[in-house]
């Protein structure tokens, strides 16, 4: 062999290899990464208020100067995995009104569509391991429009779009720095950081840059559980470096290279703590806080530090003139102690050499991860989803039985903590690295937000993706009632269950089959078990095999909030309640019948989830006649039941839509292998001859010829699935440019209206933003393009394509005269979600609107964002900003696109 091959072999191997030993515990890779949280204010574990008012209690404004309880944040940072010793970069134009530590949005209550983040940030790379990091800051060489933005966004209508920072015209003269922040690991507690600065703008412009590094306070509190921790130290070395010490993380020593002029920085030490000067009343020792870094360098205060060059946070203060279109760099190491003696030089050739050898084994990995049957523009999407989706974990603490009681060195909590939020889910112990659905926006964990990311996950890092799944089904996150958590706003709200499908899905990527890990679908079906019978037990209260989950993650998809009491003391028969628990029930059909081959207890369920499948089908079908199937219109709509009578919601919308994703397959040839189960099949089925008309289940050969037949087990019949088909296809409907609508647009000329005891509701379509406070106002699904449901509807297409074979076409746009068969239609569809990411003809992206920079200018055009959800006209990105997490679906999608094209190709 030759040996630019052996060093090509050795560079594809290198990551997959470091993954191997981090999965084995020979090494830990993982043990630093991304996990530092984007905002930590204004979340419900650090809000200790009686009017449980999470913006209010700890605002922005408090952040700089106020120690956190529950974790950090700071500004494209990192930090170790159990958020102990936290790293980032600070910077100051010299004009702002306060130090730039971490990334500025407005609150909930001042946006005019909730929250949002409100800075230029971009995820570049990242490897599973996070052997290597990139990513990129634009922050703005005039003073930051702080108030302006705020203001703005306060008294601006919910008819109006959000304000941007790029709305105030402050990047139009390019008067702005690119900071691009890289870390790379030459071990696992050896991390080299380089920050390269381009000043953008036509004229010389100053900054002040301070990489800091700080240890989480856990030591003032008083507590006593895991993660509290006696006070850590650091302090400046006589060779001018910083030493660290923390009795769980170890010894680590902290160096920065000299400045512009071969000049060392200017050492800063404070501490970590609350400064009570601004906060009276919150623990704090000694003299020097937190915010001491910003009063030094903004206000000029030099006692403010502590002289003695001691604390737990510091930070290296260099003010550096960027020359027009030039940049300058800095290099940092953050080191175990027990590695410095292997380090010869630490910002030399060397430094430069291991970084750029970390980007390569990333390039090479990715070169085994993305198909080459994509163009560069594909493959730049999605790298860059890759990249935001690793980015987004974080370390994630959250104690709710310390959080209800309080602790020892604090004030009491207020008396209606202990019946208030989460009061009922005093067992959760949250301190894990997790994936989130958006680090600022959502910086905290969404049960069906994690189940679709990790589907993306699992094509990087698959062992991951795994412990992620299992996590939320143990006995300290798990309900003992069955219920996984939502989110920390409110525990017990009720997300889809996509969980079982989730790990259905990742253990058919676990390997071939007979090789996949069989260990953990047992493990999962096991405690889903227990989740299916809560929702059986507590959604279907009735015992009718109809459901009413709440809002069911869809939040103003309704006309009312579903999740609270509904007018006049009525209830809701919910279609998608109840089409997800048919979902629900045939994923755990799939997954025990994939675990029956030799054990009769599975065999047992696998009869068990078939009858209940059977059973919801029937009652959603054909309950009271025609369950709440609407014959008038041809689709399933929600149903009121009020004064004994039942009035359904007819809104067009993804509600009624979701039972076309309950299909499920069998085979004859499982079926033949499984006697017990096929005899009570074959028993249940003679002697339950009134089983809905309306429902499929049907018999076929192998639409290739091959094997010995298919089952489909489906909601609807197929004159049903051809009316719904034609709905979803139809581009006045729901077919939209970039993929599937939430809701019809019909209702934009036609919208539904109810009325009741003299109040009147309605629903239209929107496209965009929402128009409700309901749930904030921070997310809508009245209109736009959702990647996860877009997602279910595909795979759905592609099953039904799998067992009526290529002789099942429809009309696909509807009313077109094109006929397509069901893969076909799947791959239209991906087709129009992927095209939000590519250039069209005006070189624009659709994802970014008409924002004129994204199309022309070479320092912006190539950077992407993948939002919450997308205009559903024109395809603009919109609610939270970084929401990789689902948006990264179209990792999976485009990688079935390039499948699609290989064997195009033959």
């Amino acid at each position: 062999m030759s040996s630019s091959l052996s060093e090509t072999t050795q560079i594809e191997s290198a990551e997959q290899k470091r993954l191997i030993e981090s999965q084995q515990r020979l090494f830990n890779w993982q043990r630093w990464g991304p996990y530092l949280s984007e905002r930590q204010w204004g979340t419900v574990r650090e809000d200790y208020s009686e009017s449980q008012e999470a913006w209010f209690y700890f605002p922005h404004d408090h952040a700089r100067s106020r120690a956190y309880r529950w974790g950090e944040d700071g500004l494209l940072g990192i930090t170790d995995r159990q958020g102990r010793l936290c790293f980032s970069f600070a910077f100051w134009n010299g004009q702002d009104p306060i130090l730039k530590e971490r990334l500025f949005g407005v609150s909930g209550p001042e946006g005019n569509h909730g929250e949002d983040v409100k800075e230029c940030y971009f995820y570049l790379d990242s490897t599973p391991t996070h052997s290597y990091m990139r990513a990129l800051y634009k922050y703005p060489q005039t003073r930051y429009p702080y108030e302006v933005i705020t203001d703005t966004n306060r008294k601006l209508p919910r008819t109006e779009p959000e304000y941007e920072l790029t709305d105030t015209k402050i990047f139009d003269e390019n008067r702005y720095f690119d900071c691009v922040v890289e870390y790379a690991k030459d071990s696992p507690d050896d991390l080299l950081i380089k920050l390269t600065v381009h000043n953008r703008g036509e004229d010389s412009a100053i900054l002040h840059v301070l990489p800091h590094l700080w240890f989480r306070n856990s030591w003032i509190w008083g507590c006593d559980h895991d993660g509290c921790s006696l006070k850590p130290r650091m302090k400046l070395a006589p060779s001018g470096y910083v030493m660290t010490e923390h009795e769980t993380l170890g010894q680590f020593d902290f160096r920065c290279d000299l400045g512009a002029d071969d000049e060392p920085p200017t050492w800063l030490f404070t501490e970590n703590e609350t400064n009570p000067n601004r906060h009276p009343g919150m623990p704090s020792t000694g003299r020097y806080y937190k915010d001491a870094f910003h009063e030094y360098v903004v206000k000029g205060k030099t006692e403010v530090v502590d002289p003695r060059s001691v604390g737990t946070k510091v930070a290296a203060h260099y003010i550096v003139k960027v020359e027009p279109n030039s940049s300058w760099e800095l290099r940092c190491r953050l080191t175990n102690r027990d590695k410095e003696s292997s380090i010869a030089n630490w910002f030399g050739a060397d430094f430069d050499q291991i970084l750029d050898k970390r980007k390569q084994e990333a390039d090479a990995f990715y070169e085994t991860k993305i198909s080459r049957n994509l163009s560069d523009d594909e493959i730049e999407v999605t790298r860059q989803a890759y990249a935001g989706l690793l980015w987004s974990k974080q370390f994630y603490h959250y104690v709710v039985d310390a959080w209800i009681h309080g602790d020892p060195n604090l004030p009491p909590p207020p008396a209606s903590r202990k019946s208030g939020r989460n009061s009922d889910w005093q067992h959760l112990f949250n301190r894990d690295v997790i994936s989130m659905p958006d680090k600022w926006e959502y910086p905290w964990y969404a049960a069906w937000d994690l189940a679709f990311h990790m589907l993306p996950m699992a094509q990087v890092d698959l062992e991951f993706s795994k412990q992620q799944l299992i996590l939320f089904l143990r006995e300290w996150y798990m309900h003992p009632n069955g219920q996984i958590p939502a989110y920390e706003w409110a525990l017990n709200d009720v997300n889809p269950p996509v969980h079982a499908w989730a790990c259905w899905r990742v253990y058919q990527m676990s390997g071939p089959p007979g090789e996949r890990d069989r260990i953990f679908l047992a493990r999962t079906f096991q405690k889903l078990l227990l989740n299916f019978t809560w929702w059986v037990n507590r959604k279907d209260v009735h015992g009718r095999h109809v459901f009413s989950g709440g809002f069911l993650g869809l939040d103003n998809i309704g006309v009312f909030d579903r999740s609270k009491p509904l007018p006049g003391g009525g209830y809701l028969d919910q279609a998608d309640a109840t089409g997800w628990m048919a979902f629900f029930c045939g994923t755990m059909l799939q997954m025990a019948l994939e675990l029956a081959d030799g054990n009769q207890a599975y065999s047992d369920m696998a009869s068990k989830f078939f009858e209940h499948y059977v059973a919801i089908a029937e009652a959603m079908n054909s309950l009271h006649g025609t369950g709440l199937w609407d014959d008038e219109d041809g689709f399933y709509y929600d149903h009121l039941s009020l004064n004994e009578q039942s009035y359904p919601m007819r809104i067009r919308s993804l509600v009624g839509l979701i039972p076309l994703c309950t299909s499920v397959i069998l085979s004859e040839e499982t079926i033949k292998k499984l006697p017990s189960f096929n005899r009570r099949m074959n028993w249940f089925l003679k002697n339950r001859r009134n089983m809905s008309k309306h429902m499929t289940y049907l018999e076929r050969s192998c639409p290739d010829g091959t094997g010995d037949g298919l089952r489909l087990l489906a909601i609807p019949s197929e004159q049903r699935f051809r009316l719904l088909l034609a709905y979803l296809l139809d581009e006045e409907e729901f077919f939209s440019p970039h993929g599937i609508r939430s809701l019809s647009a019909i209702h934009r000329k036609a919208p539904f209206v109810f009325e009741h005891e003299g109040r009147s509701e309605s629903v239209g379509y929107l496209p965009g933003e929402s128009d409700s406070y309901m749930f904030g106002g921070n997310s809508n699904w009245r209109g736009p393009v959702w990647f996860p449901m877009n997602f279910l509807i595909v795979e759905a297409l592609r099953k039904y394509h799998h067992y009526y074979g290529d002789a099942f076409l429809v009309e696909c746009p509807t009313g077109s005269g094109i006929e397509l068969n069901l893969m076909q239609v799947a791959d239209e569809i991906e087709r129009r979600l992927v095209s939000l990411f590519l250039p069209g003809e005006s070189g624009g992206r659709p994802c970014h609107g008409k924002e004129k920079r994204f199309q022309e200018d070479p320092h912006w055009k190539n950077l992407l964002l993948f939002h919450e959800y997308f205009h559903g006209d024109n395809g603009r990105g919109l609610g939270a900003s970084h929401q990789t997490g689902w948006t990264a679906l179209v990792t999976t999608i485009l990688e079935h696109q390039a499948m699609c094209r290989m064997k195009e190709r033959g």
